[in-house]
Formats: structure tokens, sequence, C-alpha cells
């Protein structure tokens, strides 16, 4: 095939797209004439004037045509350049970004990385922040998330592999374990399910945690994402694997446990009883979070003879010409607070967080002048929202306000009876769960007293001598011998 039968095949190809440029270069007796492929606006414009420089002025050694490879190597000394066999690994390369040199005469094509992207720099995660800790974050480059996990784990049996999901986008997606540390029965299944994704595009991890998840209908997440590369450092050294899709900062973590949804990673960089009392707190939010409204509605509704006399008079009077039930009144307000933190999120970032405290003080206080709903509902629902955002992952606290409606209609349907008939389902649903192979509620069922350590309450360091088993079997012992030395025997 000449060159410009090349030239035509690949336009044909691209869909003769404005921003395909082909560039020929010739002027030289000595060489062949080539053509350099690729898209306006993915490439440096700079490194590619400099091959055109360097081509013109570059000086032979050898027979030019067999030497081309070579000769190319001369020309950019810092950039791959990779030999191309086909027709689709040129498109390929040149959908990637790279710059590709078809030479007249010649079967085979070359490649060079001269890529000009531009990439969001480094910043602090916005969606887990803390106050002692690492503040650098993931990016939207999936090369740069690599290397911001590479910088803490400087150990050779960290392993990472790439594979392309998505037919129009050809998403990259990596995994990366530590070896020895990963159950590599879960490291093939993991690998396993991420292969046999047959999808046209993957725009987000979110497409990927649906797509291997264990069970997909269930409200409870089996894999975590996080925004911080610490995070998954510490998920690395404990045994899991984590998952990195370009064009997104947040990686995801598995297996996981229902607790770690209620961990975050700065447990480890404070003292241990500061830790645990935050735990507690987190805890405590999460029953609230859940229980709160229900519990309110079936008790004013159906139980009020367990509310103290003072308390139940106080109440009684707050109620007195309200039209609505209590039910009613909860799923009124809970909806506007789902309103107001929808609209607080999509409002520009100035302006957004100042609506969302003022709209909900205002509306709550409105609506209790108007005599629509009692001080005390107001007071239930506005516990209960900032008690949700105690929950370290977003994706947990979601699933807890789904399940919190379903609560509190069951509520006020049947009282503490109708609470009692939907924890039970929700309970047996959660032991039946898996995150790969692992129980859901490991370690408490099935009940491990050795992971019990670094669970509810965090000891200090020098007594988490071992890794959780759930995550790893074989090489459990975190202190006083190397893990790559032990990984090993």
């Amino acid at each position: 095939m000449t060159l410009q039968e090349s030239i035509q095949t690949l336009t044909h190809i691209m869909g003769n797209s404005t921003d395909f440029v082909v560039r020929y270069i010739s002027g030289r007796d000595d060489l062949p004439e080539i053509a350099i492929c690729y898209i306006e606006g993915l490439i440096d414009a700079n490194q590619l004037n400099r091959i055109l420089e360097s081509w013109l002025t570059v000086t032979l050694e050898a027979d030019p045509m067999p030497g081309i490879e070579s000769l190319l190597r001369k020309i950019l000394p810092a950039s791959p350049v990779n030999k191309l066999h086909t027709t689709q690994s040129v498109t390929s390369a040149v959908l990637e970004g790279k710059a590709v040199l078809l030479v007249d005469g010649m079967k085979d094509a070359f490649s060079t990385s001269i890529e000009s992207l531009e990439k969001r720099a480094i910043e602090e995660p916005s969606s887990q922040t803390v106050i002692r800790g690492p503040k650098d974050g993931f990016t939207e480059d999936i090369s740069t998330n690599v290397s911001l996990i590479r910088r803490r784990l400087r150990t050779p049996d960290l392993r990472v592999q790439t594979m392309v999901i998505g037919s129009y986008t050809h998403t990259k997606v990596t995994m990366a374990y530590i070896e020895g540390l990963a159950d590599q029965s879960v490291v093939s299944e993991i690998k396993s399910r991420l292969q046999s994704i047959e999808t046209d595009g993957v725009l987000e991890s979110g497409y990927i945690e649906e797509f291997i998840q264990d069970t997909t209908l269930s409200p409870f997440p089996t894999l975590i994402n996080t925004e911080r590369p610490d995070a998954v450092a510490g998920g690395l050294l404990e045994g899991q694997i984590a998952i990195l899709v370009d064009g997104t900062p947040f990686a995801l973590l598995a297996p996981v446990t229902f607790f770690r949804f209620l961990h975050s990673s700065e447990d480890y960089y404070q003292r241990y009883d500061l830790t645990t009392f935050l735990r507690a707190i987190r805890f405590f939010s999460f029953v609230v979070s859940l229980l709160l409204p229900s519990l309110y509605i079936a008790i004013s509704t159906f139980h009020q003879e367990m509310i103290p006399t003072t308390l139940l008079i106080s109440l009684a009077a707050q109620r007195e010409g309200t039209p609505l039930p209590a039910l009613v009144e909860a799923i009124m307000m809970e909806l506007t607070f789902e309103i107001i933190r929808e609209a607080g999120v999509r409002m520009p970032r100035v302006i957004g967080p100042a609506i969302s405290i003022v709209g909900a003080l205002v509306l709550g206080q409105a609506a209790v002048q108007a005599g629509l709903v009692s001080g005390a509902m107001v007071i239930v629902v506005s516990f209960t929202a900032i008690a949700n955002f105690a929950i370290p992952a977003f994706s947990m606290a979601a699933a807890i306000r789904l399940i919190r409606f379903v609560l509190m209609l069951l509520a006020g349907t049947l009282g503490l009876y109708g609470i009692l008939a939907g924890l039970i389902p929700i309970y047996v649903h959660l032991v039946s769960l898996t995150s790969f192979g692992i129980p859901y509620l490991s370690p408490v069922s099935p009940l491990r007293f050795s992971d019990l350590k670094d669970l509810f309450v965090r000891l200090p360091w020098p007594f988490l001598k071992t890794r959780p088993k759930e995550m790893n079997r074989r090489n459990v012992v975190r202190q006083g011998m190397s893990g790559s030395q032990q990984g090993r025997k």
C-alpha cells in the first residue's frame, strides 16, 4: 500500500473529520516522503515542529529504509517510538493523542507520544477533606493517579495491570494490588469481571462499580470510592484491590465490608482515643440518620405512653392546630430537605452552601409559623440531616437516606412493629450480602475477635500487629516482619 493509499484509508476511517490532520514532509532526496497524522488539539505543537525540523536536518549513517526506526529514536530520544502493524492499531494510536508517522514504501507505521492534554493540577479532594493528613487528591489523568500511589508504596510487589474498556471510549482501566497481600482468588475474580464488560463507553468509575458489584439491586454499596491516594494506599496495604478509571478522580476499592464505610483515612493519623470517640459519633449518627424520624413517627402516633408526661404535654401543645399527621409532616420535611440539598449541589459553589443553610432555616421557621408542621418535627428532621452528613462515605449515606423513607412509611402504619418488620429483612439482606466473596458484615458476622481491635474502636498502633483477616489470610503480620519478606515465604 502506497503512502497516498494509506492516508486515504485513514481519512475514510476518521470520516473526513476536520480535526484529523495530515502533514507531509519532503524536501530531501536521501529520505523517503513521510506523513504525520494526528488529532488537532491532542498533541504538543512545539514537539511536532521539532520532529519536522529534525527530520530535515538529521544526518544519515546508513541506508535510510531499514534505519527509519532508529532515525526516529534519534530525533525523539525522550519519547517512546512504537511500531504499528495494522490499520486498527494506527487508528487507535491517533485517537489516543499520539502522532503517527507513515513512511512511503514501508508497510509498518510508527507512533510517538507527544500528547498535550490539559491536566488539572493536584489539589485537595473536595469530597473527603481531613484536618490531619495528606492534602493531595487524584485527578482525571490515570497516569498521574498511578504515580501518586507509587509515590506512597515504593515496593516492587505493587502490581499495576491496565486494560481498555468501551467500544467507543476505549477507556483505560487500571487494577492495582500488592502481590502477597491481596487474595489471588479475589484478584482473578475482579480481573475476570472487568474483562467481561461489553459496553459502548465508560465515562466514570460508577460505570465499573455497577458492572462488577456482587448484587446489582442492593441499595448498599459493595465497593467504596475515594479521591484520596493515601486511602487507596492504606487499602492496598490491607489486601484490597484498587480500580482506577481514566477521566475521573474517583478510584474504587474492593472488597469492602459494611463497617469500612464508617471509617475515615484520618482515623489512622489522629490519636487512637480521639479516633475511637469519633467512630462512636459516626456509629451513633448512622443510627440517628436511619431511625430517628421513624421512631418519632411511631411513638408520637401509636405509643404515646412511652413519652414522659411533661414532654408529652409539650409535644401535644405543639401539634395542636397542626392539620397533618406526623407521617405526612415527616415526609414533607424530608423531601424539602432533599430538594434544598440537591439545589445546593447544583447551584454555583459560591452561593450553594449559603442557600442550603438559609433555605432550610427559612422554610422550617415559615412552616412552623404557618402551622403546617410542629417545631419538634423540624428539630427531628434537621438533626437527622446533620447526622447523615457525619457518615464519611457518600454512597452509604445515600443508601441510608433511601431506606429511611421506607422505615418512615412502616412506622406511620404499624408503629414500632413496622420498624421492626423493616429492620429484620434489612439485617437478613446485610448478612447475605458479599463483596467479592467477603461477608459484608465481617468481622461481626461471622465473628472474628482478632479484627475487632480496629472496628468500633481503634487500638494504638503498637497493638495493631496484624492485618484484617477477612482481606488477607496468607500474610497477616503487619509489624515485626517486612510484608514483602513474609509474602515471599
